[in-house]
């Protein structure tokens, strides 16, 4: 993606609510997770698991339509707010989304 296709600072607080009210983290406001922290760290990040992981994954589907069919490539969207939020924003526009990760692995 280019720097004028990156998410919106309205669409990551739009995920961090979501991904809270999901998983019911009632003690976590939005404005302490950093959008950049992965969410699997207990320490920088909310320190989810795979089971929460789905249920992200679920309520992305149900309120943007997404979908998260390759599993190797959903464990580079799960990452964090940056990584989910650029997702659904390349899937608003239309465009694939490849996380540069993913082209890395390919290459290899």
């Amino acid at each position: 993606m280019t720097v004028n296709e990156t998410a919106s600072p309205e669409l990551k607080q739009e995920i961090k609510l979501l991904i809270l009210e999901t998983l019911k983290f009632d003690d976590v406001t939005p404005e302490e997770v950093e959008n950049n922290a992965l969410l699997f760290d207990e320490e920088e990040g909310l320190g989810i698991d795979s089971v929460d992981a789905l249920e992200i994954v679920a309520a992305l589907q149900r309120k943007y339509g997404v979908r998260i069919d390759d599993q190797n490539i959903g464990r580079f969207i799960i990452r964090s707010v940056d990584t989910i939020s650029d997702f659904v924003h390349t899937q608003q526009l239309g465009i694939p989304y490849v996380p540069p990760e993913a082209d890395q692995v390919a290459e290899e």
